[in-house]
């Protein structure tokens, strides 16, 4: 387990900018105590300083993981948010969309958010901006990529995509094998 480089600081924080904004600061100096992001396995693990101090203490061959998974740097040294940072984006997400309970199951199943699913979106969101996918009784379910503007999302047929899904809670389910 060591820290991140400078690139994959500035990679994975180009990442986590697109959901949450400038809101990274507020992950690091929370009012509980200093977290950090450390680097295991080429996933990134997000956890308090007191914990990073007891995980020195476990060789690094023995050692599975430790705090939250954030995500994993692909071969290309690309970042990927994983589904178990979805608590840690929600509270602090600057846009969002909310399905209508009819396509929850439909989003939890892997498929993007169709006009006809939507229920409410952030004002002002633009395309291709990453967003946070609710429940009509705001529970996070995952997250994705807007496919439209919000003032498209008004005049577009209710078969178009209008958010691309990336990752939702039911992965717990489908990927339990891989999830670290």
């Amino acid at each position: 387990m060591r820290p991140l480089t400078d690139e994959e600081t500035k990679t994975m924080f180009e990442k986590l900018s697109k959901y949450i904004g400038e809101n990274i600061k507020l992950l690091i100096d929370r009012p509980d105590g200093t977290y950090c992001f450390r680097l295991h396995n080429d996933r990134v693990y997000y956890m308090s300083e007191k914990i990073l101090k007891l995980a020195t203490n476990i060789s690094r061959d023995k050692l599975v993981s430790v705090g939250t998974c954030f995500g994993k740097f692909t071969k290309t040294l690309k970042f990927r948010l994983h589904i178990t940072a979805l608590d840690f984006l929600a509270p602090y997400a600057k846009f969002k969309v909310w399905v209508k309970p009819g396509s929850e199951q439909s989003f939890l199943y892997g498929n993007h958010v169709m006009k006809s699913g939507l229920g409410r979106i952030t004002e002002n969101t633009s395309q291709y901006q990453g967003v946070v996918v609710y429940s009509m009784s705001d529970v996070p379910l995952g997250f994705g990529v807007a496919a439209k503007t919000t003032q498209e999302c008004r005049k577009v047929d209710p078969m178009s995509i209008v958010v691309f899904h990336q990752a939702d809670i039911g992965e717990y389910i489908r990927s339990e094998d891989t999830l670290t």
